[in-house]
């Protein structure tokens, strides 16, 4: 599925404005991860600024080529990791890559579904489920993949820009789908078992999955766009940062930051501490990726018109009666 965006909120729709042709973003990332409040750590992440050369391909793309990851496990780490290790390497190994990037984006999501599949298959014990979402840099487009409750949000000068909608079960869109794959929705979780609606993995649970489909969907959700001048960073988190931030609050924390120390590893660390200070539950993930080498700039709000109190009249009483007091 894919969903597109105007400027600035999210609905139906294809890609963001495209300004600024000439401009070619500059990335930096960085990624940190806590175990949190959890007796076990299930999240893992991964940051490639630069794709095809670390998985060996000859790059025809002017500008940039950058794969990073968020991976949400449950029922246990191997999930994620998987995902994590094979995700990527769908994506590149196609032999239409970077060409048709959405058609393989979603391709590699269902292939390293069915590829755990078989690996569960030989060993029981590696089963369990992960969400998963993706974002990739080519050029200057911007596509962002989610199957699951991690979120992406791009910095636009200053503004929150969701690049994800979060996959619950209690979504109306995501219930309608549910349903229709013969599942259910009880008390917010999926067949009163999981808490969101897409996810790679769970083959184990019984009536999620299927080699004809199911209500627990892997196949992610698309948002694209082309960078511009104004885009400054993009944050990926898991579920356990945005149980305790708005995206926007996230955005205005990260940028004083990076305004501060200008280092997206430090300003990702800095998501997942103050995370933890706003005593988020979860295991915690968090990816920041800056498209440009300065800082954040300062934003100037617009002067506001003055509005006049008193009555062109009334000015010159006051200003005759100040003159009299000087004589």
């Amino acid at each position: 599925m894919k969903m597109k965006m105007p400027d600035v909120s999210v609905e139906s729709g294809h890609c963001l404005e495209d300004c600024g042709s000439e401009y070619i973003p500059i990335l930096r990332s960085g990624g940190s991860t806590d175990i949190g409040f959890r007796t076990s750590m299930e999240d893992v992440y991964v940051c490639v600024d630069n794709f095809m050369e670390d998985y060996g391909l000859k790059s025809y793309i002017d500008g940039p080529n950058a794969f990073y990851g968020v991976f949400d496990g449950h029922g246990g780490k191997h999930a994620a990791d998987f995902a994590c290790h094979h995700l990527p390497k769908f994506i590149c190994e196609d032999e239409d890559f970077p060409r048709d990037i959405e058609r393989i984006v979603i391709s590699a999501f269902l292939q390293t579904d069915s590829a755990f599949a078989e690996a569960c298959s030989l060993d029981a014990a590696l089963s369990s489920g992960t969400t998963a979402l993706a974002a990739l840099v080519i050029g200057r487009l911007l596509v962002i993949a989610n199957a699951g409750d991690c979120r992406a949000v791009l910095c636009r000068r200053g503004k929150a820009i969701e690049m994800s909608r979060d996959h619950k079960p209690m979504c109306s869109r995501e219930k309608t789908r549910i349903e229709a794959s013969g599942g259910y929705v009880y008390d917010g979780y999926l067949n009163g078992q999981l808490n969101v609606a897409r996810a790679l993995g769970d083959w184990h649970m019984e009536g999620m999955k299927g080699r004809d489909g199911g209500p627990l969907s892997a196949e992610p959700e698309l948002m694209t766009t082309k960078l511009t001048e104004e885009d400054e960073f993009l944050i990926i988190g898991c579920d356990g940062i945005w149980d305790v931030f708005r995206s926007q609050n996230a955005v205005d924390f990260a940028r004083r930051r990076l305004q501060e120390h200008n280092d997206p590893a430090i300003c990702s660390r800095d998501l997942v501490d103050e995370a933890l200070k706003r005593k988020s539950g979860d295991n915690l993930a968090a990816v920041v990726v800056c498209f440009q080498q300065q800082p954040p700039p300062n934003l100037v709000a617009p002067r506001p018109r003055v509005h006049r109190s008193f009555s062109a009249e009334g000015l010159r009483e006051i200003q005759s009666f100040l003159d009299s007091l000087e004589k």
